[in-house]
């Protein structure tokens, strides 16, 4: 057939054969036959050029399929695989035959290649059937390549194995093609693609058709064991820890046998043991194994602890003026750091009590938190109570009216006393006094009068330790008197103490220059009286009568 013209067709299209001769003049029919394995002709179709009319031969094979045109083209549908023949046509004149041979060839495309009888799963260092790549009604045969990873896998002794067969259906000619794979896989062909191909022929030329991929579980012993903590990142008492343990096998391990810190014996357990509200105790190394003791890993697990011991605590009761030691002891797992909360204002340095006032009376809070352990923190609290007697001091002051007199009874102590304004003598109590806030320990009542005579006022301040009582005269309004002034502040009162001291110091001095110019002077006169004796007698007259004049002069005076 090398050489020959020849029709490529597709399994069940139409194939359609011109006639590749000239019609000469004088025809008297045309006709196609096809030629026999051993040579011996078969007519199938007849066309007369005089009668126009057309006869198909009685050929089972082609009964209802032949069509035979004016000029003489052969069209036979419903292509087979029988179709494949030596085909003739023929031109008949009274002088001469002519004929021109056409080669006929049928394709067929294979169906998409299946990977059938899947293994379920595949193991390790076993070689084992993984499937079978099968291809059905191919004309002509194809064949099939097995791949993996987009890699054609090729045929390795005990460990790559690969059977192909064809097989052919006898009532169409049309190929089946079953490939069979047995495999030895690796632990690294876990999540590997495999897939095979079927290359065929069509009418164009050669072609390809992929299967779907597939992925196998492939099984391996477990070689590593990894223990693992699965609770917070930092773990403190009262914490619940839970460990897992797992194996790099597959399948991985169902059962470990988990080793706590004092327990001499593996704890059987799945790939899970926890453990609830852990102690400072549980601090140690953790460990897991396969049931047969065999890969064990560990890892070390700190519980944090913080423990504050605050001395004293609670509620503590003091006298003004009295030391309190004040400690607050931490015990910890790692650095904690501390610090003081007095009546919810953060405090710059711890507390200390020397000498105790008022004003250190409230809540002190000691706190604690351990670094980088979210949730672990300590606290206690002392509530200090600075006590006291009644403490009083009285002032007065003439207002700038002239009208009337500002009355101060400074009172200190605690609990806060309360305070009567009595007069002295009648006894009659004041009920219009007013009171500052009472702040640290102290305050002050105060009252205003205009008294037209001299009057002495009682301050009367008691609190469940004590009763003080201190009077104070006040001349009446009309009398002048020195003011008093009130209290101030610790600081003022510093101030004006020390401008006191400067101003009695100068007055002093100036006392002390006055009297030596006086010592002086004194001196001075005794010095002339002790020299005038020596003076003329004549003049003793003149004196005594001076002295007469200067005693009439002071006499007058």
């Amino acid at each position: 057939a090398l050489g020959l013209y020849t029709v490529n067709a597709v399994y069940g299209d139409t194939i359609t054969m011109p006639c590749r001769l000239e019609v000469p003049d004088g025809l008297m029919f045309g006709k196609w036959k096809y030629e026999m394995p051993n040579g011996s002709p078969v007519f199938i179709a007849f066309r007369s050029s005089t009668k126009k009319n057309v006869q198909y031969d009685d050929v089972p094979d082609y009964k209802d399929r032949l069509s035979l045109s004016e000029n003489y083209t052969l069209s036979i549908k419903d292509a087979r695989i029988s179709d494949e023949k030596r085909f003739v046509c023929m031109l008949v004149t009274e002088d001469d035959v002519s004929e021109e041979p056409t080669i006929v060839k049928v394709f067929k495309q294979p169906s998409q290649p299946e990977i059938l009888h899947q293994a379920d799963f595949l193991e390790t260092e076993k070689l084992q059937m993984l499937g079978e790549c099968v291809s059905r009604e191919s004309y002509p045969e194809g064949n099939v390549t097995w791949y993996k990873n987009g890699r054609v896998l090729q045929s390795v002794e005990e460990a790559v194995v690969i059977n192909l067969q064809k097989i052919v259906d006898k009532s169409t000619g049309l190929f089946t093609m079953t490939s069979s794979l047995q495999y030895m896989p690796t632990k690294e062909d876990a999540n590997a693609k495999f897939s095979c191909i079927v290359t065929y022929y069509g009418p164009s030329g050669q072609k390809t058709i992929q299967s779907e991929p597939v992925v196998f579980d492939v099984h391996y012993p477990t070689e590593k064991v990894t223990i693992q903590v699965l609770s917070h990142r930092t773990i403190k008492e009262g914490d619940n820890i839970t460990l897992k343990c797992s194996g790099n096998g597959n399948p991985p391990p169902q059962e470990f046998l988990f080793y706590i810190p004092g327990e001499t014996e593996g704890i059987r357990s799945s790939d899970t043991y926890i453990m609830t509200d852990v102690r400072r105790n549980a601090t140690g190394e953790y460990r897991c194994s396969l049931t047969d003791k065999s890969m064990m890993d560990s890892t070390t697990i700190t519980v944090h602890y913080l423990d504050l011991q605050l001395t004293p605590s609670g509620e503590v009761t003091k006298q003004i003026g009295e030391a309190l030691p004040v400690s607050c002891t931490i015990s910890s797992s790692r650095n904690a750091t501390v610090f003081w909360i007095k009546d919810n204002t953060r405090m710059q340095t711890s507390p200390s009590f020397s000498s105790l006032q008022y004003q250190d009376a409230g809540n002190y809070i000691c706190e604690t938190a351990l670094q980088e352990v979210e949730g672990l923190k300590k606290r206690k609290t002392l509530k200090l109570i600075v006590e006291g007697k009644p403490q009083i001091k009285m002032t007065k002051k003439t207002n700038t009216n002239k009208m009337s007199k500002t009355i101060v009874c400074h009172v200190e102590g605690f609990p806060k006393p309360a305070v009567q304004w009595t007069v002295t003598g009648s006894g009659s109590i004041i009920n219009k006094a007013k009171e500052t806030k009472y702040v640290n320990g102290k305050f002050s009542s105060k009252i205003v009068i205009s008294p037209e005579e001299n009057v002495t006022l009682t301050c009367i301040a008691e609190n469940q330790l004590e009763r003080t009582v201190t009077s104070l005269n006040v001349s009446a309004i009309s009398i002048p008197e020195y003011d008093e002034p009130e209290d101030r502040n610790d600081d003022n009162s510093e101030k004006v103490n020390d401008q006191a001291k400067l101003i009695v110091g100068i007055v002093v001095g100036l006392l002390l220059v006055a009297l030596v110019a006086g010592v002086v002077y004194w001196l001075y006169v005794k010095k002339s009286k002790t020299a005038s004796k020596h003076v003329d007698k004549d003049l003793g007259n003149i004196e005594e009568n001076k002295k007469l004049e200067e005693n009439n002069h002071k006499s007058e005076t």
